[in-house]
């Protein structure tokens, strides 16, 4: 299809997908979005879901470039796409593969005009990415030594307020005890490869984390270990006050769910709680902290956390984008939910929400690797 078609059957499908309560309205069009079925999701009032791109296999991370390319990682694809969007930021006006075979490419992160990738044991750069975007070279070498285990060892990677990669390294096993400085943990180096440090430990697999606009405080998601039922223990949101802190895996879960593994040894009590917690098995990835201006007041700093769902739960859950609200202090004052629909009835699924990008328009972009999409939530006062 055309730029220019394409342009045409959006615009019909986003007049279709006005979001009041509920979405209610399915757009007739012949084409390959029909098999997103978009109006099944629902937002609050006044809210606009549509498909950026359906095209994105495995969409997992995402990171802005300087002049609008959005970037997104996979997983078991190997692939880190380069969406080139349109000037009203409607529509994705091509798709291209700017690396391709790499171990598990989950998290994108650009810092002066280069694309840093996480593949496992390595982090890669293409430099000067979106002035080559057709023939972006072969992939430079930051750093190598981090765990080669592929469980749970796709990282999601971003650049913090200090101008460090942040990176993060999950445990290889639902529960186990490893080296805390190696695993299960949060750490940082320079742009370079250098001066590796170790900022977060306890940490079973967080798959998203950001930094809070006017404090800089590291906050994450921290997905809970399975095995101990429906719904125990939550996964958590965290954010950290001291470098080196610990979170308490694999002691405890959750914050007050002692370890029938490790539990005996270290107590709750002598680790950080969380700041919220999210709901056993939902999956919390992406998170981020909503720093546009389209979107109501009430929603500038405001949390917003991808659930990807359930894989083992007797009955599914998450599934869904989550809102997390702070109080003066930063504290959590309430969750709810913001967008919903990719669960079905029976525990069908035809969507699995990973991360979210604010764009500078304040548009809110949501990934789905299931359904290889971005999505774009855009706001109209009603």
């Amino acid at each position: 299809m055309t730029a220019t078609k394409f342009a045409t059957c959006f615009a019909v499908t986003r007049v279709a997908v006005l979001v009041s309560t509920a979405l209610t309205c399915a757009p007739q069009l012949a084409t390959a979005r029909d098999a997103l079925p978009i109006e099944r999701l629902s937002l609050p009032q006044g809210f606009y879901v549509e498909v950026l791109s359906d095209q994105v296999p495995g969409a997992r991370g995402m990171a802005l470039g300087s002049r609008g390319t959005l970037f997104v990682g996979s997983r078991a694809q190997g692939n880190v796409y380069a969406i080139t969007l349109d000037p009203s930021r409607a529509y994705a006006a091509k798709v291209r593969t700017v690396a391709s075979g790499l171990n598990m490419p989950v998290g994108v992160a650009m810092r002066n005009g280069a694309l840093y990738i996480s593949a496992v044991s390595h982090i890669v750069r293409l430099d000067d990415i979106e002035n080559h975007l057709d023939n972006p070279g072969k992939p430079t070498v930051v750093y190598d030594k981090l765990p080669t285990e592929s469980h749970q060892g796709w990282r999601y990677i971003a650049f913090g307020p200090d101008q460090r990669l942040y990176v993060s390294v999950g445990a290889p096993c639902n529960v186990c005890k490893r080296d805390e400085n190696r695993y299960a943990m949060i750490g940082s180096m320079k742009p370079d490869g250098t001066d590796w440090r170790v900022v977060a430990r306890g940490v079973r697999n967080t798959v998203g984390f950001d930094w809070q606009p006017g404090t800089n405080a590291l906050w994450f998601t921290d997905n809970g270990r399975d095995m101990l039922g429906d719904d125990v223990p939550d996964d958590e949101l965290n954010r950290l006050t001291r470098t080196g802190e610990h979170l308490g895996f694999p002691y405890c879960h959750a914050g007050d769910v002692p370890a029938p593994d490790f539990g005996r040894e270290k107590a709750c009590r002598t680790f950080s709680p969380p700041m919220a917690k999210l709901g056993a098995h939902v999956a919390a990835l992406g998170m981020r902290f909503y720093t546009g201006k389209q979107f109501p007041d009430d929603y500038r700093g405001s949390i917003f956390i991808a659930e990807h769902g359930s894989w083992n739960r007797s009955s599914k859950v998450g599934y869904r984008v989550v809102r997390v609200v702070l109080d003066a202090k930063g504290n959590v004052s309430k969750q709810e939910v913001f967008a919903q629909g990719w669960l079905g009835d029976g525990d069908a699924v035809w969507g699995r929400p990973v991360d979210l990008l604010t764009l500078p328009d304040g548009s809110l972009l949501i990934s789905d690797d299931h359904a290889g999409a971005i999505y774009r939530i855009t706001y109209r006062k009603p």
